[in-house]
């Protein structure tokens, strides 16, 4: 379905970050497939796609995490904590991931061969603080786009970085080839987001 500049622009301006929420709404989990399957159309770099995602609605482990997450009220009362992930080795997705385009028509596989030998050559290479860099990057891109999905089907979200990454890496037994990123609380808010303003775009562009 089309989609109009209009709902477009009422989607990102409404979008806020809402920190009070029902706890007793419920999100199916057909809702945040939908919503997951809108955000990793989000670009990464060499389409390796770095991320993964764990959600997590259980009360129990929401009331764990909420300490892990210095004692935030939302990771408790959202409907689902949706934590995504950054993959320090996402160079392991190439065979998976120029296949799966040879497969579907979009890429021969001379090129298919190509791009395929020639990311199992660079991205071992770069030191691990650039891959982070890479998959935090492609992180913030996935999550920016799963809260306007989110809020694109009636549902309110707030991103935290502040937590123990340490802490929910031990928790959630996170392999060491992902690392936390940023959490995201989704649910149907119980009171108005703070508001927010910006700095003037004059203050933030240039043009040369």
């Amino acid at each position: 379905m089309a989609i109009s500049a209009q709902t477009l622009s009422t989607v990102i301006r409404e979008r806020r970050s809402v920190r009070k929420y029902d706890p007793n709404h419920r999100i199916s989990k057909e809702e945040i497939e939908e919503i997951l399957k809108q955000a990793i159309l989000a670009p990464s770099s060499s389409n390796l796609q770095p991320w993964k995602f764990i959600v997590i609605q259980d009360a129990e482990v929401k009331k764990e995490l909420r300490a892990i997450a210095n004692n935030q009220e939302q990771v408790e009362t959202s409907s689902a904590v949706i934590a995504v992930l950054g993959d320090r080795e996402m160079y392991k997705n190439v065979e998976k991931v120029y296949r799966s385009a040879n497969e579907a028509g979009y890429l021969d596989e001379a090129n298919m061969n190509r791009l395929i030998e020639g990311t199992n050559k660079t991205y071992p290479q770069i030191p691990i603080e650039g891959r982070e860099n890479i998959a935090s990057f492609d992180a913030g891109l996935v999550s920016m786009q799963l809260m306007l999905a989110a809020k694109a089907k009636g549902y309110d979200t707030v991103p935290m970085g502040g937590f123990n990454k340490q802490a929910f890496a031990e928790k959630f037994n996170i392999s060491v080839r992902y690392f936390p990123v940023v959490l995201i609380a989704v649910g149907k808010a119980a009171a108005p987001a703070f508001q927010t303003t910006r700095l003037p775009l004059e203050d933030v562009v240039s043009y040369i």
